[in-house]
């Protein structure tokens, strides 16, 4: 193994793969606007969604009622709800979004609601749809405040105070420091991300490193050479290892700029980041504090991900070697990105902790070991055997990278 040919062969597949419009879009322009997206698209897409749903009056209609004259005349009154006629399919009605909600009133309503034994009403609506559920949600609200008011009246009537329907109050304070609440919040999403950024940044340049060099005929060139193959595979490697790592750190800088700029924004001018600033005050007023993820985490994410990188860009690279053009090295490559994603979509479940044995499952325990660093809890008996345990995966696979360049009938594969 000669280290300068290592690096000859590694600065030339560097120098191609930065002309590969492939390689520059899954290394660098994809991680570089991934975070920021997610953070100002997705958070502006979800923000106007939700204001024009909060805005809009949801057409609701009434059904029965007609012996409780005042509970119909006070909820066509609401302000809140625009009272229409009930279609004669209401509930397809309310399926096909032309009606929101519609609201059951039974026979004998208010003339139980005097004696206190009122009937049970009904609020049917859409489950999961948005709209839908404001508009159920704006009924319940209103018929809660009937049933308050109701208490408070018939109190009134007997001299009994209103706090006797009430006699205490109660409120929930968390006591985790900011890190934890964002780790916990966040701290699932964040290694998903870079699980799959880490692979895709892995997999194009391997693709075009293995196959893209068979299809050119350059590959029969490079063997010619009077350079080792050890090296070669070697110096391949560190390209395809390259370009993992360097969506990688693009990703976690992209993610600490907009953390940066992101919290800038929620706290500084325009009418998105006065919502947000008033949220935060009413959560410091109530004693909570706004969710953060510790700097020296995403340090310690970068610091576990190296040897996965290792683990990605060999699997991708040995993988990609069987192929015999860049099409079908893409049909090889593109289905193993569900075996990458899945374990890291197990770690974000609620419930999964990390032990002893979870930390010897691949992904699934960089997943749970990243969660828990980026809310500032450091374990590390666990960080050290997920550390060595990744770096002996990845020293498999490099080993059988190695093995795989060096047969004819792979490399040449008919």
């Amino acid at each position: 193994m000669n280290g300068n040919n290592i690096l000859t062969v590694y600065v030339k597949e560097l120098r191609d793969s930065l002309r590969d419009r492939r390689t520059l879009m899954s290394v660098i322009i994809i991680p570089a606007i991934v975070m920021p997206l997610l953070f100002f698209g997705v958070t502006k897409v979800m923000t106007t969604v939700m204001s024009r749903a909060q805005e809009e009056i949801p057409s609701v209609a009434i059904l029965g009622g007609s012996d409780s004259p005042g509970i119909v005349s006070a909820l066509k009154q609401s302000a809140k709800l625009r009272i229409v006629s009930a279609p004669v399919d209401w509930k397809q009605a309310i399926s096909d979004k032309k009606l929101r909600a519609a609201v059951e009133i039974p026979d004998g309503f208010e003339a139980g609601l005097k004696v206190g034994s009122a009937p049970e009403v009904r609020i049917y609506n859409y489950s999961g749809e948005l709209k839908s559920d404001f508009a159920a949600r704006t009924v319940e609200r209103f018929l809660t405040d009937l049933r308050e008011q109701t208490v408070s009246d018939r109190l009134a009537e007997r001299g009994l105070a209103k706090t006797m329907a009430r006699p205490f109050e109660f409120q929930r304070q968390n006591v985790a420091p900011p890190e934890k609440v964002g780790g916990n919040l966040f701290g699932g999403i964040v290694p998903y991300v870079i699980i799959i950024l880490c692979f895709s940044g892995a997999m194009y340049p391997a693709m075009d490193l293995t196959a893209g060099e068979k299809e050119r005929g350059t590959m029969e060139t490079l063997l010619c050479s009077p350079v080792a193959r050890v090296d070669i595979v070697l110096g391949k490697f560190l390209m395809v290892l390259t370009g993992s790592l360097g969506a990688i750190c693009i990703t976690l800088f992209s993610m600490g700029l907009t953390a940066t700029v992101g919290g800038s924004f929620l706290m500084g001018g325009g009418r998105f980041a006065v919502k947000a600033g008033a949220a935060a005050a009413t959560a410091k007023a109530r004693g909570v504090a706004m969710p953060t993820i510790d700097p020296l985490g995403l340090i310690g994410v970068l610091a576990m991900v190296i040897p996965v990188a290792v683990l990605f860009a060999a699997i991708a690279f040995t993988v990609a070697l069987f192929a015999k053009s860049y099409k079908e090295a893409q049909s090889y490559l593109a289905p193993m990105m569900i075996v990458v994603i899945l374990p890291a979509v197990i770690g974000i479940l609620p419930g999964i902790e990390l032990d002893t044995k979870l930390a010897l499952v691949p992904l699934l325990n960089l997943s749970l070991v990243c969660k828990e660093m980026l809310s500032g809890v450091w374990h590390w008996n666990y960080i050290a055997l997920i550390f060595a345990s990744s770096c002996v995966y990845a020293a498999a696979a490099l080993s059988l990278a190695v093995k795989m360049f060096n047969r004819e009938d792979v490399i040449f594969r008919a």
